[in-house]
């Protein structure tokens, strides 16, 4: 490598060392903030959960955490995908306060909810006419479920803290996939749909790195839609549907790639058969769906008790079962055939093909 290169190559992993470094650090001390306001797992009262798997090996959990942010340097340094958005952009003091002092406030709702088991207080009246059952929930027993602006506004923070920073560095090892299904074709020809795109910074990656994409948005939610309008403003080629997943409305075989990012593991099993077909019927002959979601239960076998305990602390009625799902058979069933599959600390991307 000549000189220059190396040291803009150095230069470039000292930045993105720094910058994750102090990413960590902020989500962290807000993950043990938020955790004392939250409390046990257990109400107040209740005996301890029984527990079906072996204690956490937190050395694996520390190693596994290492190594994603190694894997994502590589990818970064070997042009995999760009330099992250979240790196690049300078923050400002001013909306880091005021998310900080959201995150910390909502915290004590979430507890309170929590303690009391109230995850339905988003089923008002007129909702069930518009919305499907399962999804007028409180999920993660959060303010407001995914109907308010306030909700879509909290999101990034509330995932970022949930995993101690880690949660954009683990969808972007998607972008590799992605980079495969697009090898040898026109990217402004190209078309890929998002379901339940949520705040869009999922799609923003995407974006940032093959920005003439023909993207389409798609969420249930139009306050999550107008957040992802507004992250994804500076991309054209951007059509954002407001609209179930098992119901898009869309026209057959008109994409070439799919991406679900932690959609699946809260819906419930009839929906996810649904949400499977409907991704077979809209995607090309050949077409690529891309799952990012939840590790599951086998995968990381000294991490399965955070998976058991995930939906003790949080209201996830549909998470349990999903990871003892086989995805190879249920995918398989609506015409989808893995191709790859990859963990990324907590989180697990596998490549499916439809046949």
């Amino acid at each position: 490598m000549p000189r220059a290169s190396f040291a803009t190559t150095g230069v470039k992993r000292a930045f993105y060392g720094a910058s994750q470094v102090a990413r960590v650090a902020w989500y962290t001390a807000h993950y043990f903030a938020g955790r004392r306001r939250m409390g046990p797992l257990t109400r107040p009262g209740e005996a301890p959960y029984a527990e079906e798997f072996a204690p956490l090996d937190r050395a694996r959990l520390k190693e596994s955490f290492r190594a994603l942010f190694r894997v994502d340097w590589k990818n970064i340094e070997t042009g995999e995908y760009r330099m992250p958005v979240e790196l690049r952009r300078l923050p400002s003091l001013k909306r880091l306060a005021a998310l900080s002092r959201d995150y910390l406030s909502d915290t004590e709702k979430v507890a309170r909810r929590k303690h009391a088991n109230g995850h339905s207080e988003v089923m008002r009246a007129g909702a069930a006419e518009k919305y499907p059952r399962y999804y007028l929930q409180n999920f993660h027993f959060q303010t407001d479920g995914w109907l308010s602006a306030a909700s879509a506004e909290r999101y990034d923070m509330q995932v970022e803290t949930l995993f101690t920073g880690a949660a954009a560095a683990m969808r972007r090892q998607a972008l590799p996939f992605i980079r495969r299904a697009l090898k040898g074709r026109d990217c402004a020809s190209a078309d890929l749909i998002d379901l339940a795109c949520g705040a869009g910074g999922f799609l923003e990656s995407v974006l940032d790195n093959w920005p003439y994409l023909r993207a389409t948005a798609l969420d249930l939610s139009p306050a999550y839609l107008g957040k992802a309008r507004t992250a994804l403003a500076r991309f054209r080629s951007v059509r954002f549907v407001e609209a179930k997943a098992e119901a898009t409305g869309l026209v057959d075989a008109s994409f070439d790639i799919a991406t679900a990012v932690y959609l699946f593991h809260e819906l419930p099993p009839k929906i996810r058969a649904d949400v499977a077909l409907e991704i077979a019927r809209v995607l090309r002959p050949g077409g690529a769906f891309i799952l990012v979601d939840t590790i599951q239960y086998g995968d990381e076998p000294g991490l399965d008790t955070l998976l058991e305990n995930f939906p003790r602390g949080f209201h996830e009625p549909y998470y349990d079962s999903y990871c003892r799902l086989d995805l190879d058979r249920h995918f398989a069933a609506a015409g989808l055939r893995r191709l790859g599959e990859t963990t990324a600390f907590l989180t697990k991307i596998t490549h499916f093909e439809k046949r």
